[in-house]
């Protein structure tokens, strides 16, 4: 029962971690050079790396949880699902929550409640972050 606990911890820290390092421009080994100052390739598919990462993290932490009988409802009512199918349910859960859609036909029941609520807040705050690394570098480029 320890184990799902100190790996959504784990998975948390690193988190928020990497994304105070990004903020603060701690990885210099990784220059961004943009061909414009609106729009940075770059930039975009690290964002979209990290949305994938952390969806498919957090599909990873819901499936292991469900082992736990932290389950997701489907539809209002428990389905037994194979291993296979709960992956699915877990990652496509996970991926609409990130994006905060909530389309509301999978949730969470118990702590995955609170699990949910953390992931729809990175899905928030990954936005912002990025949006204050492109400003920030853009600031640098022009003062150079």
């Amino acid at each position: 029962m320890i184990i799902p606990w100190l790996l959504f911890v784990a998975v948390c820290c690193v988190i928020v971690k990497s994304l105070a390092d990004f903020i603060r421009g701690n990885k210099r080994s990784i220059t961004l050079e943009t061909w414009s100052n609106h729009f940075s390739t770059e930039v975009f598919v690290a964002l979209l790396c990290i949305y994938v990462i952390v969806m498919f993290g957090y599909g990873l932490i819901y499936f292991i949880l469900s082992f736990q009988g932290i389950i997701l409802v489907e539809n209002g009512e428990l389905r037994d699902v194979s291993i296979l199918g709960s992956m699915i349910h877990s990652i496509y859960f996970s991926g609409v929550t990130l994006l905060t859609i909530g389309y509301g036909d999978i949730t969470p029941i118990g702590i995955g409640r609170l699990i949910a609520l953390t992931e729809a807040l990175i899905g928030y705050v990954l936005p912002a972050a990025f949006v204050l690394k492109i400003v920030q570098f853009g600031g640098r480029s022009r003062e150079e």
